[in-house]
């Protein structure tokens, strides 16, 4: 599981001229499922996601969560996380998980952050969205699961 996370100020998704989901202070993240990815890589990443300490205390240090400042998360699916440019310019997806698969373990993984009480909002899995935010800082962090799968997550 790769999730591509921002900082943000405000975001929103919009499908077809409408918005389907919208936060202010919080955290984008756009989520790719790979092959073979299941509910422990979903837990591992919320886990890691909701606990992210890149909002800046007092001293101006990137030390406090989402939890600590009232952030929102706003998940994007972003199967383009495993496009694959090793051979030629053409993005192979080989490594995303199929549709179905994704389309569980990216519900999944939203309804972690919610039970965790965090407001989420989403995109609109397989649509053509348009994604709009104010990156702020910036900051973006890059978290994938494969880097810890084979130490037994």
């Amino acid at each position: 599981m790769r999730a591509l996370v921002q900082r943000v100020s405000r975001a929103r998704v919009v499908v077809d001229g409408e918005v389907s989901g919208q936060i202010g202070h919080g955290l984008v993240v756009l989520l790719g499922v790979g092959r073979g990815d299941d509910l422990r890589q979903v837990e591992w990443t919320a886990s890691k996601v909701a606990g992210l300490r890149v909002f800046e205390d007092a001293q101006g240090k990137m030390s406090l969560s989402a939890a600590e400042v009232g952030g929102a998360f706003l998940v994007v699916s972003q199967f383009t996380l495993y496009g694959s440019v090793r051979r030629g310019l053409r993005p192979d997806f080989a490594g995303a998980a199929p549709p179905a698969v994704a389309e569980t373990l990216y519900l999944a993984f939203v309804e972690r952050l919610r039970q965790k009480g965090f407001p989420v909002q989403t995109g609109v899995f397989r649509a053509h969205m348009e994604v709009e935010l104010v990156n702020d800082g910036p900051v973006t962090l890059y978290i994938d699961s494969d880097e810890v799968k084979a130490h037994g997550i």
